[in-house]
Protein backbone atom coordinates (compact mmCIF):
# COMPACT_ATOMS: atom_id res chain seq x y z
CA UNK A 1 0.00 0.00 0.00
CA UNK A 2 1.15 3.43 -0.61
CA UNK A 3 -0.89 7.26 1.09
CA UNK A 4 -1.33 10.01 -1.28
CA UNK A 5 -1.93 13.42 -0.22
CA UNK A 6 -4.25 15.71 -2.56
CA UNK A 7 -5.32 19.41 -1.74
CA UNK A 8 -8.04 20.75 -3.51
CA UNK A 9 -8.07 23.48 -5.42
CA UNK A 10 -11.33 23.89 -5.65
CA UNK A 11 -14.54 23.03 -3.66
CA UNK A 12 -16.44 19.99 -4.04
CA UNK A 13 -19.68 18.63 -3.05
CA UNK A 14 -19.11 15.77 -2.60
CA UNK A 15 -15.62 14.46 -1.40
CA UNK A 16 -15.81 10.95 -4.21
CA UNK A 17 -16.20 13.12 -6.52
CA UNK A 18 -12.99 15.35 -5.72
CA UNK A 19 -11.06 11.68 -5.61
CA UNK A 20 -12.44 10.48 -8.84
CA UNK A 21 -10.68 13.61 -10.50
CA UNK A 22 -7.76 13.70 -8.51
CA UNK A 23 -6.66 9.85 -8.76
CA UNK A 24 -5.90 8.09 -11.78
CA UNK A 25 -7.55 4.87 -13.11
CA UNK A 26 -10.19 5.42 -9.76
CA UNK A 27 -14.10 6.10 -10.62
CA UNK A 28 -16.58 6.81 -8.01
CA UNK A 29 -17.42 3.42 -7.24
CA UNK A 30 -13.65 2.55 -6.52
CA UNK A 31 -13.51 5.28 -4.30
CA UNK A 32 -16.58 4.03 -2.51
CA UNK A 33 -14.40 1.46 -1.92
CA UNK A 34 -11.47 3.26 -0.33
CA UNK A 35 -14.27 5.20 1.89
CA UNK A 36 -16.21 1.97 2.74
CA UNK A 37 -12.29 0.60 4.10
CA UNK A 38 -11.24 3.50 6.23
CA UNK A 39 -8.46 4.41 4.06
CA UNK A 40 -9.11 8.26 3.16
CA UNK A 41 -8.87 11.11 5.74
CA UNK A 42 -9.75 14.55 4.97
CA UNK A 43 -8.02 17.34 7.01
CA UNK A 44 -6.33 14.40 9.45
CA UNK A 45 -9.83 12.91 10.26
CA UNK A 46 -11.39 9.90 9.09
CA UNK A 47 -13.46 10.51 6.14
CA UNK A 48 -16.88 8.29 6.99
CA UNK A 49 -18.51 8.70 3.89
CA UNK A 50 -18.22 9.79 0.59
CA UNK A 51 -20.71 12.29 0.43
CA UNK A 52 -18.87 15.17 2.59
CA UNK A 53 -18.13 18.26 0.94
CA UNK A 54 -14.74 19.14 0.13
CA UNK A 55 -13.57 22.92 0.97
CA UNK A 56 -10.43 24.52 -1.53
CA UNK A 57 -7.54 24.41 0.25
CA UNK A 58 -8.47 21.05 1.94
CA UNK A 59 -5.85 18.32 2.36
CA UNK A 60 -6.92 14.59 1.36
CA UNK A 61 -5.05 11.31 2.54
CA UNK A 62 -5.77 8.37 1.03
CA UNK A 63 -3.84 4.94 1.54
CA UNK A 64 -3.95 3.52 -2.00
CA UNK A 65 -4.47 -0.71 -1.98
CA UNK A 66 -1.65 -2.21 -4.39
CA UNK A 67 -3.26 -2.39 -7.59
CA UNK A 68 -4.14 -5.62 -8.74
CA UNK A 69 -2.77 -6.24 -12.72
CA UNK A 70 -4.76 -7.20 -15.13
CA UNK A 71 -3.66 -8.42 -18.58
CA UNK A 72 -5.96 -8.25 -21.62
CA UNK A 73 -6.23 -11.53 -23.32
CA UNK A 74 -6.34 -12.44 -27.33
CA UNK A 75 -10.03 -13.45 -28.28
CA UNK A 76 -11.55 -14.31 -31.40
CA UNK A 77 -13.97 -11.18 -32.09
CA UNK A 78 -14.83 -10.00 -35.48
CA UNK A 79 -13.43 -6.46 -36.40
CA UNK A 80 -12.71 -5.26 -39.50
CA UNK A 81 -8.83 -4.54 -40.37
CA UNK A 82 -8.73 -1.61 -42.98
CA UNK A 83 -4.98 -1.88 -43.61
CA UNK A 84 -2.30 -3.62 -42.06
CA UNK A 85 1.89 -3.52 -42.41
CA UNK A 86 4.62 -3.87 -40.15
CA UNK A 87 4.51 -0.78 -38.39
CA UNK A 88 0.64 -0.32 -37.94
CA UNK A 89 -2.63 -1.13 -38.95
CA UNK A 90 -6.22 0.70 -39.77
CA UNK A 91 -9.63 -0.53 -37.94
CA UNK A 92 -13.13 0.21 -38.54
CA UNK A 93 -14.48 -0.02 -34.97
CA UNK A 94 -18.18 -1.32 -34.27
CA UNK A 95 -20.43 0.63 -32.77
CA UNK A 96 -20.80 -0.73 -29.20
CA UNK A 97 -17.14 -1.84 -28.91
CA UNK A 98 -14.84 -0.44 -26.17
CA UNK A 99 -12.04 0.25 -27.25
CA UNK A 100 -9.61 -1.27 -24.41
CA UNK A 101 -10.07 -2.49 -20.89
CA UNK A 102 -11.29 -0.16 -17.92
CA UNK A 103 -14.53 0.41 -15.74
CA UNK A 104 -15.32 -2.89 -15.39
CA UNK A 105 -14.89 -3.90 -19.07
CA UNK A 106 -12.05 -6.91 -18.90
CA UNK A 107 -13.41 -8.54 -22.07
CA UNK A 108 -14.82 -8.35 -25.79
CA UNK A 109 -12.89 -4.62 -26.21
CA UNK A 110 -10.82 -3.86 -29.29
CA UNK A 111 -7.85 -4.46 -27.83
CA UNK A 112 -8.89 -8.11 -27.01
CA UNK A 113 -9.73 -8.29 -30.69
CA UNK A 114 -6.80 -7.23 -32.00
CA UNK A 115 -4.64 -9.15 -29.66
CA UNK A 116 -5.32 -12.34 -31.34
CA UNK A 117 -5.38 -10.72 -34.80
CA UNK A 118 -2.32 -8.77 -34.97
CA UNK A 119 0.71 -10.23 -34.96
CA UNK A 120 2.36 -7.53 -32.44
CA UNK A 121 1.39 -4.25 -30.72
CA UNK A 122 3.17 -1.06 -29.17
CA UNK A 123 3.61 -1.53 -25.62
CA UNK A 124 4.10 1.93 -24.49
CA UNK A 125 0.59 2.29 -23.06
CA UNK A 126 1.19 -1.57 -20.97
CA UNK A 127 -0.70 -4.34 -20.80
CA UNK A 128 -4.09 -3.25 -20.63
CA UNK A 129 -4.01 -0.45 -23.66
CA UNK A 130 -1.12 -2.22 -26.16
CA UNK A 131 -0.74 -0.48 -29.38
CA UNK A 132 -3.71 2.58 -28.87
CA UNK A 133 -2.77 5.63 -30.12
CA UNK A 134 -6.18 7.28 -29.82
CA UNK A 135 -9.45 6.49 -29.04
CA UNK A 136 -12.96 6.72 -30.20
CA UNK A 137 -16.29 6.43 -28.12
CA UNK A 138 -17.45 3.04 -27.56
CA UNK A 139 -20.74 4.24 -29.21
CA UNK A 140 -19.05 5.74 -31.99
CA UNK A 141 -17.88 3.47 -35.00
CA UNK A 142 -15.54 3.98 -37.77
CA UNK A 143 -11.52 4.63 -38.23
CA UNK A 144 -8.71 4.58 -35.95
CA UNK A 145 -4.60 3.84 -36.50
CA UNK A 146 -3.42 1.44 -33.98
CA UNK A 147 0.72 0.96 -33.46
CA UNK A 148 2.40 -2.16 -33.73
CA UNK A 149 5.88 -0.90 -32.65
CA UNK A 150 7.23 1.67 -30.17
CA UNK A 151 9.07 3.65 -33.19
CA UNK A 152 5.40 4.14 -34.54
CA UNK A 153 3.52 4.78 -31.65
CA UNK A 154 5.85 7.74 -30.89
CA UNK A 155 5.18 8.92 -34.20
CA UNK A 156 1.76 8.71 -34.36
CA UNK A 157 1.30 10.07 -30.84
CA UNK A 158 3.51 13.28 -32.46
CA UNK A 159 1.45 13.49 -35.19
CA UNK A 160 -2.27 14.36 -33.36
CA UNK A 161 -0.21 16.04 -30.52
CA UNK A 162 1.13 18.55 -33.48
CA UNK A 163 -2.58 18.10 -35.41
CA UNK A 164 -0.83 16.59 -38.53
CA UNK A 165 -3.16 13.35 -38.46
CA UNK A 166 -6.56 14.57 -39.45
CA UNK A 167 -9.38 12.96 -38.22
CA UNK A 168 -12.73 13.77 -40.00
CA UNK A 169 -16.30 12.69 -38.69
CA UNK A 170 -19.95 12.38 -40.43
CA UNK A 171 -22.98 12.60 -37.81
CA UNK A 172 -26.53 13.01 -38.41
CA UNK A 173 -27.85 16.04 -35.93
CA UNK A 174 -31.29 17.04 -34.15
CA UNK A 175 -32.65 20.08 -36.32
CA UNK A 176 -31.40 22.41 -38.73
CA UNK A 177 -28.24 24.47 -38.35
CA UNK A 178 -28.19 27.99 -39.04
CA UNK A 179 -24.71 28.10 -40.92
CA UNK A 180 -23.30 25.83 -43.55
CA UNK A 181 -20.07 25.67 -42.34
CA UNK A 182 -17.97 27.29 -39.37
CA UNK A 183 -15.64 26.58 -36.13
CA UNK A 184 -16.74 25.85 -32.63
CA UNK A 185 -14.11 26.91 -30.20
CA UNK A 186 -14.75 26.35 -26.73
CA UNK A 187 -13.14 25.12 -23.57
CA UNK A 188 -14.27 21.42 -22.22
CA UNK A 189 -13.89 19.45 -18.58
CA UNK A 190 -15.96 17.82 -16.53
CA UNK A 191 -20.10 19.25 -15.93
CA UNK A 192 -20.14 20.66 -13.00
CA UNK A 193 -23.89 19.52 -12.58
CA UNK A 194 -22.70 15.68 -13.50
CA UNK A 195 -19.22 15.02 -13.48
CA UNK A 196 -19.51 12.10 -15.58
CA UNK A 197 -20.64 14.23 -18.07
CA UNK A 198 -18.55 16.77 -20.41
CA UNK A 199 -19.56 19.94 -21.22
CA UNK A 200 -18.37 23.34 -22.16
CA UNK A 201 -17.09 25.63 -19.41
CA UNK A 202 -14.79 28.70 -18.86
CA UNK A 203 -10.76 27.96 -19.88
CA UNK A 204 -9.97 27.61 -16.26
CA UNK A 205 -11.90 25.21 -16.23
CA UNK A 206 -11.46 23.11 -19.02
CA UNK A 207 -9.18 22.34 -22.23
CA UNK A 208 -9.26 24.22 -25.48
CA UNK A 209 -11.27 22.30 -28.26
CA UNK A 210 -11.78 23.34 -31.90
CA UNK A 211 -13.83 21.60 -34.06
CA UNK A 212 -14.87 22.60 -37.91
CA UNK A 213 -17.84 21.69 -39.23
CA UNK A 214 -19.57 21.69 -42.65
CA UNK A 215 -23.37 20.98 -43.65
CA UNK A 216 -23.78 18.07 -46.52
CA UNK A 217 -27.66 17.45 -46.20
CA UNK A 218 -30.70 19.24 -44.91
CA UNK A 219 -33.91 17.14 -44.36
CA UNK A 220 -37.44 17.84 -44.60
CA UNK A 221 -37.85 15.97 -41.13
CA UNK A 222 -35.65 18.29 -39.22
CA UNK A 223 -32.49 16.70 -39.45
CA UNK A 224 -28.53 17.57 -40.66
CA UNK A 225 -25.77 15.59 -41.61
CA UNK A 226 -22.45 17.23 -41.25
CA UNK A 227 -18.87 16.48 -41.75
CA UNK A 228 -16.68 17.27 -38.29
CA UNK A 229 -13.00 17.82 -38.57
CA UNK A 230 -11.39 17.74 -35.21
CA UNK A 231 -8.58 20.60 -34.72
CA UNK A 232 -8.23 18.84 -31.01
CA UNK A 233 -9.22 15.52 -29.29
CA UNK A 234 -10.58 16.24 -26.16
CA UNK A 235 -12.98 14.02 -24.36
CA UNK A 236 -16.78 13.18 -26.32
CA UNK A 237 -15.68 16.78 -28.31
CA UNK A 238 -18.05 16.19 -31.23
CA UNK A 239 -20.77 15.47 -28.77
CA UNK A 240 -20.27 18.05 -26.77
CA UNK A 241 -20.27 20.86 -29.37
CA UNK A 242 -23.20 19.94 -31.25
CA UNK A 243 -24.88 20.03 -28.21
CA UNK A 244 -23.47 23.35 -27.61
CA UNK A 245 -24.71 24.18 -31.08
CA UNK A 246 -28.28 23.38 -29.94
CA UNK A 247 -28.39 20.40 -32.18
CA UNK A 248 -26.66 17.04 -30.76
CA UNK A 249 -26.09 14.25 -32.50
CA UNK A 250 -29.37 12.07 -33.15
CA UNK A 251 -29.27 8.74 -30.73
CA UNK A 252 -26.94 10.18 -28.40
CA UNK A 253 -28.07 8.52 -25.09
CA UNK A 254 -25.99 10.93 -23.03
CA UNK A 255 -26.00 14.48 -24.99
CA UNK A 256 -28.81 13.66 -27.03
CA UNK A 257 -32.30 14.36 -26.80
CA UNK A 258 -34.43 11.69 -24.84
CA UNK A 259 -37.12 11.10 -27.21
CA UNK A 260 -35.91 9.98 -30.99
CA UNK A 261 -37.94 8.44 -33.25
CA UNK A 262 -35.23 5.99 -35.11
CA UNK A 263 -34.06 2.10 -33.24
CA UNK A 264 -30.82 3.04 -31.93
CA UNK A 265 -28.13 1.72 -29.85
CA UNK A 266 -26.45 4.65 -30.05
CA UNK A 267 -25.33 7.92 -31.22
CA UNK A 268 -25.04 8.70 -35.11
CA UNK A 269 -21.23 9.56 -35.44
CA UNK A 270 -18.55 8.14 -37.08
CA UNK A 271 -15.25 8.06 -37.76
CA UNK A 272 -15.30 8.43 -41.84
CA UNK A 273 -11.91 9.62 -42.84
CA UNK A 274 -8.33 9.28 -41.32
CA UNK A 275 -5.44 11.06 -42.76
CA UNK A 276 -1.99 10.51 -41.58
CA UNK A 277 2.24 10.10 -42.40
CA UNK A 278 3.33 6.33 -42.19
CA UNK A 279 6.24 6.21 -39.52
CA UNK A 280 8.19 4.38 -41.43
CA UNK A 281 7.68 5.39 -45.25
CA UNK A 282 6.78 9.00 -44.79
CA UNK A 283 3.85 8.64 -47.60
CA UNK A 284 0.83 10.70 -46.54
CA UNK A 285 -1.66 7.97 -46.29
CA UNK A 286 -5.97 8.28 -46.32
CA UNK A 287 -8.08 5.87 -45.38
CA UNK A 288 -11.84 6.21 -45.34
CA UNK A 289 -14.72 3.49 -44.10
CA UNK A 290 -18.55 4.05 -45.60
CA UNK A 291 -21.19 4.41 -42.88
CA UNK A 292 -22.36 1.35 -40.88
CA UNK A 293 -25.63 -0.10 -42.32
CA UNK A 294 -27.84 1.60 -39.36
CA UNK A 295 -26.59 4.80 -40.43
CA UNK A 296 -27.12 4.39 -43.93
CA UNK A 297 -30.39 2.74 -43.43
CA UNK A 298 -31.64 5.86 -41.28
CA UNK A 299 -30.51 8.48 -44.16
CA UNK A 300 -32.08 6.23 -46.63
CA UNK A 301 -35.82 6.55 -44.62
CA UNK A 302 -35.20 10.93 -44.52
CA UNK A 303 -34.32 10.88 -48.65
CA UNK A 304 -37.95 8.89 -48.84
CA UNK A 305 -39.86 11.71 -46.93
Amino acid sequence: MKTKKITARESFARADIFLSENLEGYTRSAVKKLFDGGLVLINGKPAKKPSVPVNEGDEAEVTLPDAVKYCAKPEDIPVEIVYEDGDIAVVNKPQGMTVHMGNGNFEGTLVNALLYKLDSLSGINGVIRPGIVHRIDKDTSGLLVVAKNDAAHLSLSKQIEEKTCKRTYLALLEGNLKDDSGTITTYIGRDPKDRVKMAVVPPEKGKIAITDFTVLKRFKEGYTLCRFDLKTGRTHQIRVHAKYLAHPVVGDPVYGVKKQKFNLNGQLLHAWRLRLVHPRTGEEMTFEAPLPDYFAEVLKKLNEI
